[in-house]
C-alpha cells in the first residue's frame, strides 16, 4: 500500500510540468493570434457586406404646444431592395509571419437586384416630404480598406461613383454609398463589382424580399456558418461552391424602417457566409491531448507496477519519476514540432521518440526484453488510442469510455488470481492461488 501510495504521489507530482506544458500551449496560441492580427490588420479583415440599402430623407413636421408652433426637422428612412442576388469568388491564399501561416482571400463579389418605392404612408411619413431625388444607396462593409477597385453602381442604367463612409447609418458604421436619383421609374434596378481583401470569413446580410447568393472559392476546408446554412453545397480537395436562397420571412426586422429604429442585432444576427479555416489547429489538438496526460501516466505506472507485481521485479520510485517525465516530454515535442511540420507528422515523430525511449529504458530497469517490450507496446497503444481520440471530436466521450473500460477489465484480469490476502501480510504475492474468504 505504501508503494502504491508513493506511485499516486509521483502521478500527482507531474501534474506541475503538465501544468506548464499547458500554460505554454496558451503562450504559444496568444502569439500565433497576435501574428494573425498583425497579418490581417494590413491585408484585410473578416468582411461583412450588409446592403445595399437604400437611404432617404425626408421632413418632418410636429407640433410643438410649449412654443405654439410648427416645427420640422430631417429625419431618413431606410429601404431594402425587392430583389438581392449576390455571386462572390474567394482566391485563398497562404502569408506567413514567422513560423506562423495565415490563410487570407482576395474576393470579387458582385451585387444586382432592383429597389421598389414603397408606401411610407404606413409608416406616418407624408408622401409629398420625402425626397427621393436625393436619396443614396449605403453599403457597408467591414474592412473598407482593403477595396481594391474604384467601385461603382450602376444604378438604374447609369454609373455612379462610390464615396466614403455610410454617413454613420447604424448596423452599418464602415462602407460606401452613392448618391443616386430615386425619383424615377417605380423598380430602380442596380448592379455593383467590388473587388475586396480579407480573411478568415466574408458573410452577406439577407436583404432582399427574396436573396439568392452563390459564392465559391479554392480552398479545400470551407466552414459555412452564420443564421442560414447553404441549399447546396460541393467540396473537393481543390475547391468549393455553395449556394443559398433566403426569404425574407425568416429574418427578424422589416423591408422599411425609419433609422431611429435600426434593428441592429437583428441585422447582425441574420448574415451567413463562409470561414477559411486551417484543416488542423495544432493548438487547439494539443491543448486536447494535454488534457489526458494525467490519465496516461496513471495507466502508464499501472502497466509497471502490474509488472512489479507479477514478474517479481522492483522498480524505483526514481525510475517511476524519469518515466514520468518522458512521458511529459511527449507532449512539449508534439507541440514544438507541430508549428514547424503539422500536426498529424509532429504527433507520429512525438509519439514514437517516446515510445522508444520508455522501451529502452525498460529494457534496462526490467532486465527483460520481453517485458521492456510490453510495456513499450502498452504506451504505443496508449497514443493511438489517443489520437483516434483527438481526432474524433464528436466521438471523444464514447471512445474514451470504452478505452477505460477496458483498461478496466484488462487490469481485472491479469491480476485476477493475485493473493491481495498475501500482499497485505507481507508475503510475495503468488499466482494461482485466491486469498482466503472474510
Amino acid at each position: 500500500m505504501l508503494r502504491l501510495l508513493a506511485i499516486a504521489l509521483l502521478a500527482l507530482l507531474l501534474q506541475i510540468p503538465i501544468s506548464m506544458i499547458g500554460g505554454l500551449i496558451g503562450e504559444r496560441q496568444e502569439r500565433r493570434d497576435t501574428a494573425v492580427s498583425e497579418v490581417t490588420g494590413k491585408w484585410g479583415q473578416t468582411q461583412r457586406v450588409v446592403g445595399p440599402v437604400l437611404v432617404v430623407p425626408y421632413l418632418h413636421h410636429w407640433e410643438d404646444p410649449a412654443a405654439k408652433v410648427t416645427r420640422s426637422e430631417l429625419r431618413q428612412v431606410v429601404v431594402l431592395p425587392k430583389t438581392l442576388h449576390g455571386s462572390g469568388k474567394l482566391a485563398t491564399e497562404t502569408r506567413t509571419r514567422g513560423i506562423f501561416s495565415i490563410p487570407v482571400y482576395s474576393g470579387d463579389v458582385e451585387l444586382e437586384g432592383s429597389f421598389v418605392r414603397p408606401d411610407l404612408s404606413t409608416l406616418g411619413i407624408d408622401p409629398t416630404q420625402v425626397g427621393w431625388s436625393r436619396a443614396r444607396l449605403a453599403l457597408g462593409i467591414a474592412d473598407p480598406r482593403a477595396i481594391q477597385n474604384a467601385a461603382a453602381v450602376v444604378w438604374n442604367g447609369a454609373p455612379v461613383a462610390f464615396l466614403p463612409g455610410t454617413d454613420d447609418l447604424p448596423a452599418m458604421q464602415t462602407g460606401i454609398h452613392a448618391p443616386v436619383d430615386a425619383s424615377g421609374p417605380a423598380e430602380l434596378p442596380f448592379s455593383i463589382a467590388l473587388s475586396l481583401q480579407g480573411s478568415v470569413g466574408f458573410y452577406l446580410a439577407p436583404f432582399g424580399e427574396t436573396t439568392v447568393v452563390a459564392l465559391e472559392g479554392n480552398s479545400p476546408n470551407p466552414s459555412f456558418q452564420g443564421a442560414w446554412l447553404p441549399r447546396e453545397r460541393q467540396i473537393s480537395p481543390e475547391r468549393f461552391s455553395a449556394s443559398w436562397e433566403i426569404p425574407f420571412l425568416g429574418r427578424n426586422f422589416p423591408q422599411v424602417w425609419r433609422t431611429g429604429e435600426t434593428p441592429d442585432s437583428a441585422i447582425t444576427a441574420s448574415q451567413f457566409g463562409v470561414e477559411i479555416v486551417a484543416p488542423v489547429d495544432h493548438y487547439r489538438m494539443a491543448e486536447r491531448s494535454v488534457k489526458y496526460a494525467g490519465l496516461f501516466i496513471l495507466l502508464t505506472f499501472a502497466t509497471v507496477w502490474l509488472i512489479e507485481l507479477l514478474a517479481r521485479v522492483q522498480v524505483h520510485p526514481i525510475q517511476y519519476l524519469l518515466l514520468g517525465f518522458a512521458l511529459c516530454l511527449f507532449y512539449l515535442l508534439e507541440l514544438s514540432l507541430a508549428e514547424h511540420i503539422g500536426f498529424p507528422i509532429a504527433y507520429a515523430l512525438a509519439s514514437i521518440a517516446v515510445i522508444c525511449m520508455i522501451a529502452a529504458y525498460s529494457r534496462a530497469i526490467l532486465r527483460s526484453r520481453a517485458l521492456a517490450l510490453g510495456v513499450g507496446a502498452g504506451v504505443a497503444a496508449l497514443y493511438g488510442y489517443l489520437y483516434v481520440v483527438l481526432m474524433n471530436e464528436d466521438s471523444a466521450l464514447l471512445i474514451g469510455s470504452i478505452g477505460l473500460f477496458v483498461a478496466t477489465g484488462c487490469v481485472m484480469y491479469v491480476t485476477r488470481n493475485v493473493d491481495w490476502y498475501a500482499m497485505g501480510s507481507g508475503g510475495r504475492p503468488r499466482q494461482g492461488e485466491v486469498g482466503p474468504t472474510a
